[in-house]
């Protein structure tokens, strides 16, 4: 069964909790009370979501996590997500004193068509976690429809995600959750080919299932990160005091010999911008074998120009994990020079895996040329994985 995207639902005079992801970074001021969004980019993905909800003469009932508190903090509290959607509106977005609760009820039960009220954060109550149904049912309660708008926390079985749906029966998916599904669906389904994927990040084991899956899909991957030097390693190149996984050496020889049987062409880094640690403020060298004393911290120049020409070839590209230690500015270089000519190639389709990708390329000026960037880490690597999505399944019914 489908997922019934929010245009099919009947939203008028009606109570609409919408699960959005306002997990996002906050700014303290000098006084303690005095904080702020800090970017804002996870509720702006919503807004068009909300804003239909409330043209269709719905009440918008929004709920979200903030952060993995262990107990009700203000530090936590979801208001200045409250005071940035009203700002942002042009209407009052109230913040109810809680998630559930019989003051929160009758701030809801208050609500006009057309109206929105922030509950509070969702993960003040460990049941949100557990799934429990007496809490989902409480959730549930005086909201006639169910729309989840939150992708990234769409891999978790939590009760606003898979519980309340016991319990409301109208139910569907955001603006923002169609988006990246069909993005995603663009790229494991029937995806125009050649295909290439860019698989990045620190560990072989974080991306096992992700580069089995898409062995089946794509024509070639090509591995940066420092992930690369475990499978480096593993046929032999000297990678000097590079980080690997010795564990997974076995692992990684393995996957490079399945590519092999099925035809994929598995690129590997040629040349690397060393240093002798992980804090140094430059590299000390654009090298092909790398020293024992030194480190491999991002992909060279050689190995940026092959990745190229491989987008270059390419219809579809799907990216997941930056090829260098992107947090440290002397080693983005790799990254950002193979993301702007992704960005800039014409005639491509290029889906970017949340996380650490997004933090790498997101806010780069040529950044909005990409066909899309997932706002989802964890829900977009399970589902490149080919793993069945909670929050996903049980809009389906």
């Amino acid at each position: 069964m489908a997922v019934v995207p929010i245009t099919r639902l009947q939203l008028k005079n009606k109570k609409v909790l919408v699960r959005c992801d306002f997990n996002v970074p906050l700014k303290h001021g000098e006084d303690a009370k005095d904080i702020k969004v800090a970017e804002p980019a996870r509720i702006d993905a919503s807004l068009d979501t909300i804003r239909h909800i409330l043209k269709e003469g719905g009440a918008a009932v929004l709920c979200s996590h903030l952060g993995r508190p262990k107990e009700r903090t203000a530090e936590l509290s979801l208001k200045p997500v409250a005071e940035y959607l009203s700002a942002t509106l042009g209407k009052k977005v109230a913040l109810a004193p809680d998630c559930i609760g019989d003051i929160t009820g009758k701030m809801i039960d208050a609500l006009n068509p057309g109206d929105a009220i922030l509950l509070e954060n969702l993960r003040f109550h460990r049941e949100e976690e557990a799934n429990d149904r007496d809490f989902s049912h409480e959730l549930a309660r005086r909201k006639q429809v169910y729309v989840n708008d939150a992708f990234g926390t769409a891999h978790r079985a939590h009760a606003s995600t898979v519980g309340v749906t016991r319990f409301i029966g109208e139910r569907g998916a955001g603006f923002l959750m169609m988006r990246e599904l069909e993005a995603l669906h663009a790229v494991i389904d029937n995806p125009e080919r050649p295909q290439v994927a860019i698989v990045g990040g620190a560990k072989v084991s974080d991306k096992i299932e992700l580069i089995k899956n898409l062995m089946t899909k794509v024509d070639a991957i090509l591995i940066g990160g420092a992930m690369a030097y475990t499978f480096l390693k593993a046929q032999g190149v000297p990678i000097g005091a590079s980080r690997i996984e010795a564990d997974k050496l076995e692992l990684a020889h393995e996957l490079l010999a399945e590519a092999a049987r099925k035809g994929v062409k598995i690129v590997l880094p040629s040349d690397h911008l060393i240093a002798a640690s992980v804090d140094a403020t430059s590299a000390a060298a654009t090298v092909e074998q790398i020293p024992d004393e030194m480190m491999g911290l991002d992909i060279g120049p050689a190995t940026a120009g092959a990745f190229i020409a491989e987008i270059a070839r390419a219809k579809t590209v799907v990216w997941n994990g930056p090829l260098g230690m992107f947090e440290n500015p002397a080693f983005a270089a790799g990254t950002l020079r193979v993301g702007e000519a992704l960005a800039n190639q014409a005639g491509v389709k290029s889906i970017l895996g949340g996380g650490d990708t997004a933090a790498a390329l997101a806010h780069a000026p040529w950044a909005k040329n990409f066909t899309h960037i997932s706002t989802g880490g964890g829900a977009t690597l399970e589902f490149l994985e080919g793993r069945e999505l909670p929050g996903v399944k049980a809009l389906e019914g």
